[in-house]
């Protein structure tokens, strides 16, 4: 589909109204017609209009014009949209005698890429009259001369073209002659002068003629030239040429003085009437700077460069003339054949450097004119880009081609690529030109930071200063500039409930993992967090890398006596009786440590006892045993104190009273244990208590069902929370167990059994739990609530030598 449009245009210097002949055609090309010479400035089209395009389009795109040649006549107004004159334009400068004279250029934009290719037709004015190349015109005519003689005149020269050139010659006056107008191949024209009337020398000697040769412009321009004919004596025979024409094939890269043709011409006549002389016709023109003819032996020769490029034949006109003044005229039509003497030529129209690595497959890079001077096979081109590359051409429109991508970019493989794009002309031998195009890939954000591990660990000593550093994590990122650079943050996790940020801080520029408070490995031993390490691109990218942070123990707590309870409220002994062995198993002092590894693991000591010799004390276990036989003679009371030991550095300790009672019988007890509280304010009266006790024994016997039964679910919700949170030992109700005699020897009937945890050295033994099964040693309790035999029944009072030593460091 096309557009055909007519613009007018007046010039001021005459009423002659121009008109400008617009022509769009699809696929962006658009052709005008102008005059030459119009003054700068003036409107050649509306570029917007006759595209369909829009001005902010012009804008956006960046338009400009290229042209193959470095002179621009024609210029864009990108505000406008309009094609104005650039420089003062004659059509005989620019094109000579070619016609149609025509303008060639392309309309670039950009964003995206588009080519538009512009023709605009120089149009040819009336500005130039025909000229002549001599004033005068002398001839030399035998009166012998035959009607019909022709002699050739100069031909005149009009630089314009069309209406507007040499159109017509006039002869005056034509009495003896007539005038001839003759046409070239190539349309020109040439004139000869034919004799019309013998000449007589005796009536005129001499006959003064004028050429005069007329253009076919409005108004209509002349030139002349002014002929001297001489009559000469009788030559009766003039030269004739062997052919009318001569045609002849000549390479362009002929070297000077090469043989082109050699002409003949003979002449009847005798002497120096037959003698011949050759030479070039005034009306060959500029072919007479380029060759040569030999005048005696009619050899023509080069003697110029020739070039195909620029003119493809050449007409030479040929005179013989003798002696007499007689001639003959040939033609020699010279056709230059063309070889390949021109590389290709490669220009940048327009690059994008650089681009982004996540440009699509098909985004052009660059757009290239390509053009070779010679034809034919010799001016045809083909394009290629070197191996290994992800880029390709294709021609886009003649003598164009696109550098467009041929896959995917990955910048941090390659960052930068020289595309070296070979053109080569098929000639033969062939031509070939490079041209190198250095590309920069521009990072995009396209990878995420990674952690230089997935998981790290990371240990910190309980008891720790806030702020002090835990570990560094390091994350890489291979984007550059800011889609590399990495902030870490610390993700919003729950650590024992509360936040983590209330525990741990990230440095968001280095990384390093801060303690914000003080750990208790008591309270927690481990945790998990994760960190996220993020890139400053847009969108950022992130991933995350867990910490598990470990909390190391200190000594930083005593032992915990659990057994014997230590208690003001009542004197608990424990009954040794008389006839016990060496050996016998008093009891066991049960102590825990709720720090951990050598930090708990407890010794045993028997700091003083009423009877040392009577007494010792287990090292790793705690158990009391008897180191002789029990005698008569040994006190009924004992009082040994046990001093707790953990093995920490330093160390730390706790102790603990026991009361043992050396008796065969609970009355000796009792008087034993009644002596020693007479100065206490309980009733006197033994048949009060053992009357109570009786009544109580029946209520505590429900009661203690109800409470085993309270106990034993305590206990077990207690277990999993000790296991579970491994935080300090929750108070545990105690019930303290009887001990057997290990050799069964003991008088009361009891059942211990607890769980303890050994290596083969016991000084590294941890106590994993104590199960107390029962409880059935004497306690006497003033709250009345204890659990009493028969035979107990009686008042009993506290005696103050058995108060209980709390645990110390």
């Amino acid at each position: 589909m096309a557009r055909v449009q007519f613009k007018c245009y007046s010039r001021s210097s005459s009423p002659l109204v121009l008109c400008v002949f617009v022509m769009a055609v699809a696929r962006g090309q658009v052709r005008y017609s102008i005059p030459e010479e119009m003054t700068k400035g003036s409107l050649v089209g509306n570029i917007v209009q006759d595209l369909g395009l829009d001005i902010k389009r012009l804008k956006s795109g960046r338009a400009r014009i290229f042209t193959e040649d470095s002179r621009e006549y024609i210029g864009l107004n990108v505000d406008k949209g309009t094609l104005i004159v650039k420089e003062r334009i004659d059509r005989e400068e620019l094109c000579a005698q070619v016609s149609p004279c025509s303008l060639h250029f392309q309309i670039i934009l950009e964003n995206p890429m588009e080519l538009h290719r512009i023709d605009v037709e120089i149009l040819d004015i009336n500005d130039h009259a025909p000229v002549f190349a001599r004033k005068e015109i002398d001839f030399q005519i035998s009166e012998s001369a035959l009607p019909g003689a022709r002699f050739s005149l100069d031909s005149a020269h009009d630089p314009d073209t069309g209406t507007n050139a040499l159109k017509s010659y006039t002869l005056n006056p034509t009495d003896n002659f007539d005038l001839k107008v003759l046409s070239r191949n190539d349309g020109s024209k040439y004139v000869e002068m034919v004799l019309k009337l013998p000449l007589d020398r005796e009536t005129q000697e001499e006959h003064k003629l004028t050429l005069t040769a007329f253009d076919g412009g409005n108004p209509q321009r002349t030139g002349s030239v002014r002929i001297s004919v001489i009559v000469i004596d009788a030559n009766d025979n003039a030269p004739v040429f062997s052919l009318p024409v001569y045609r002849v094939s000549l390479f362009e890269n002929s070297p000077n003085g090469a043989l082109v043709i050699k002409v003949t011409a003979t002449d009847n006549d005798r002497g120096a009437n037959g003698e011949i002389t050759y030479s070039f016709s005034r009306s060959s023109g500029k072919a007479l700077d380029l060759f040569h003819i030999d005048t005696n032996t009619g050899e023509i020769t080069t003697k110029g460069g020739l070039d195909y490029e620029r003119v493809k034949q050449f007409e030479l006109n040929i005179d013989a003339t003798d002696k007499g003044g007689l001639t003959d005229s040939s033609k020699v039509v010279i056709d230059i054949t063309d070889v390949n003497d021109n590389p290709p030529v490669i220009s940048v129209i327009s690059f994008s450097n650089p681009i982004p690595e996540d440009a699509a497959p098909e985004t052009v890079i660059a757009m290239l004119n390509v053009k070779d001077l010679d034809s034919g096979r010799n001016g045809q081109v083909k394009c290629s880009i070197g191996p290994n590359l992800p880029f390709k051409i294709r021609p886009s429109a003649p003598n164009f081609y696109s550098v467009t991508t041929d896959q995917l970019l990955d910048r941090e493989k390659i960052s930068e690529y020289n595309i070296t794009i070979t053109a080569i002309d098929e000639g033969s031998p062939s031509f070939s030109t490079n041209k190198t195009l250095t590309l920069k890939i521009s990072d995009v954000n396209d990878n995420a930071p990674v952690f230089q591990r997935q998981s790290y660990t990371a240990y910190v000593l309980e008891n720790n200063s806030p702020g002090v550093s835990v570990l560094s994590v390091k994350a890489h990122d291979k984007d550059s500039g800011n889609n590399a650079r990495i902030s870490y943050f610390l993700e919003d996790v729950l650590v024992n409930g509360v936040s983590a940020s209330t525990c741990i801080s990230v440095n968001a520029e280095s990384g390093e993992i801060l303690a914000v408070r003080s750990f208790d490995y008591e309270q927690t031993k481990e945790f998990n967090i994760r960190v996220k390490a993020q890139d400053g691109g847009s969108p950022p990218l992130s991933s995350n890398a867990s910490v598990k942070i470990i909390i190391q123990d200190q000594n930083d707590n005593a032992p915990q006596v659990l057994y014997p309870v230590q208690s003001g409220v009542s004197v608990v002994a424990e009954i040794v009786p008389r006839s016990a062995d060496v050996g016998y198993l008093v009891t066991k002092v049960v102590a825990v440590d709720v720090d951990s590894g050598q930090n708990a693991w407890l010794s045993y000591k028997l700091q003083k006892a009423t009877d040392r010799a009577l007494f010792e004390v287990g090292l790793q276990n705690g158990e009391i045993r008897t180191v002789r036989q029990v005698t008569d003679k040994d006190a009924v009371k004992q009082r040994l104190t046990v001093v707790v030991e953990d093995n920490g550095q330093p160390s730390r300790s706790a102790t603990v009273n026991v009361n043992v009672a050396v008796a065969d019988s609970f009355p000796e007890v009792l008087s034993e244990f009644t002596d020693f509280t007479h100065d206490k304010e309980y009733n006197d009266n033994l048949t009060f208590y053992l009357v109570l006790a009786l009544a109580v024994v029946s209520f505590l016997f429900i009661v203690s069902i109800i409470a085993i039964l309270s106990v034993k679910c305590y206990r077990w919700r207690r277990e999993r929370m000790f296991y579970k949170s491994g935080a300090n030992l929750p108070v545990i109700p105690y019930y303290p167990p009887l001990y057997a005699d290990v050799g069964g020897t003991g008088t009361l009937q009891h059942v211990y059994n607890y769980e303890v945890c050994r290596t083969t050295d016991s000084r590294k033994s941890d106590l994993k739990y104590v199960r107390p099964c029962s409880e059935s040693i004497i306690s006497l309790d003033t709250s009345g609530t204890q659990t009493l035999t028969h035979a107990q029944r009686g008042k009993l009072n506290n005696d103050d030598s058995f108060d209980q030593v709390s645990s110390g460091e």
